[in-house]
């Protein structure tokens, strides 16, 4: 087995996934009775770094729209992060109008990143 794969350190991935829950304002105990498993168990996965089964893994990332890419190849650059997934999740439920006020507050955001002549 790959010696990464072996000593792979999920509480970053299990710290993400708490985010993400508290964030969709989900309880542990909402969370674990829809995931079929205790909130014990779902503790640990967020807090203690324990290994989720592939089962449990899959369910949480995708539920949460979380890329696990970000965390098992940290070395490499993710094509989307987790945090633009989910921005890009909340747009899709913007109308043009809201879409407009976004698109100039990061216009006006990317103006003020140049430098000054």
């Amino acid at each position: 087995m790959n010696e990464k794969a072996e000593t792979f350190d999920f509480m970053p991935l299990g710290e993400a996934i708490k985010n993400a829950r508290e964030k969709n304002g989900l309880t542990r105990e909402q969370l674990a009775e829809q995931l079929g498993i205790t909130p014990r168990h779902l503790q640990f996965v967020e807090n203690e770094g324990q290994h989720p089964g592939f089962q449990l893994f899959v369910e949480l990332i995708t539920m949460f729209d979380i890329s696990a890419d970000q965390y098992i190849f940290s070395d490499k650059q993710a094509e989307k992060s987790s945090r633009r997934r989910q921005i890009d999740k909340m747009l899709d439920t913007f109308d043009e109008k809201a879409l407009t006020i976004i698109e100039a507050t990061a216009m006006g955001i990317c103006k003020a990143k140049e430098p000054e002549e």
